[in-house]
């Protein structure tokens, strides 16, 4: 039988208690107030002085959507999935949630340096603010794939109970970029150049234009390397979910649920190490932005 010593248990007492104050303090509420002023701040001055103002949130991806459709969807016809337009449109979405959560979060600290330089507060409610901030325009553009699965007599399922866990998974990738990004842009003001890069070529690397069997047809190693991207994986789930079953999944590209635990763990990592690194060198943020 073993005993530990009444000091160390004190001891351990005192970093268990010390790190739930910590994380108590996240929710604290000063900083609830303080995060629910920079995701409204910030959803104001995005489209200050435009004619349209929140309407663009909406405009944006359906001009988008509009575009690949008459391209994609009646000229080249790539549309051989059923509910294609739909399918596209969602597709769309929820790429457009991600690529503004990781491109605003990106700039979020070094655009709000004055204020850095002149408060003290916590630093990741500034990167949590800009993806909370993308998460409202989600909302309002799943209203309109809402509208457009009425309109294309696109059936509920009981799949569609898993639409939020997918959206929580990318929201969790985003913010982990985010907070690795912003923290980078901080040090290296290239970084944004680069990112720019990364995310027009990852667009085109997940199927978000193309139904994944035209690659399954070609190469069936190459679907399944692009189906290990976590955001290649969480966007056909969610189609899976919501729109149609022609919508191939990680489950059904491997034949085993089990795989999508890849993706998964890349979106863990990512999460952990993006907010390790924010963390680490917030300290220096106030002098160096």
């Amino acid at each position: 039988m073993f005993f530990i010593p009444s000091g160390e248990l004190l001891y351990q007492s005192d970093i268990i208690n010390h790190r739930l104050m910590k994380l108590s303090n996240i929710f604290s509420r000063r900083n609830r107030i303080l995060l629910r002023e920079l995701v409204a701040t910030d959803f104001k001055l995005r489209y200050q002085g435009s004619v349209l103002g929140y309407a663009w949130s909406i405009l944006k991806p359906l001009f988008l959507f509009a575009i690949m459709y008459v391209v994609f969807g009646m000229l080249i016809k790539l549309g051989s999935v059923e509910h294609y337009s739909v399918y596209l449109l969602f597709g769309i979405v929820l790429w457009t949630f991600f690529a503004e959560a990781t491109n605003q979060g990106l700039s979020s600290i070094v655009s709000r340096g004055s204020v850095i330089r002149k408060v003290s507060f916590p630093k990741y409610i500034i990167v949590l603010s800009t993806t909370i901030s993308a998460l409202v325009n989600l909302t309002l553009n799943l209203a309109i794939v809402a509208i457009f699965m009425l309109i294309n007599g696109v059936h509920l399922h009981i799949s569609a109970l898993m639409l939020p866990l997918y959206i929580i998974e990318i929201y969790a990738l985003a913010l982990g970029l985010a907070s690795l990004l912003s923290a980078l842009n901080v040090k290296y003001r290239d970084t944004s150049h680069i990112w720019e890069i990364i995310m027009q070529a990852a667009f085109y690397a997940t199927p978000i234009i193309y139904p994944l069997s035209l690659v399954i047809d070609k190469s069936e190693t190459a679907a399944k390397f692009l189906m290990m991207n976590p955001i290649a994986q969480a966007i056909q789930g969610a189609r899976y979910s919501l729109i149609t079953h022609d919508a191939v999944t990680v489950a059904s590209l491997f034949k085993n649920g089990w795989y999508v635990l890849i993706p998964l763990s890349i979106v863990v990592i990512i999460f952990v190490v993006g907010a390790s690194y924010f963390k680490k060198n917030s300290k220096y943020f106030a002098e160096n932005v």
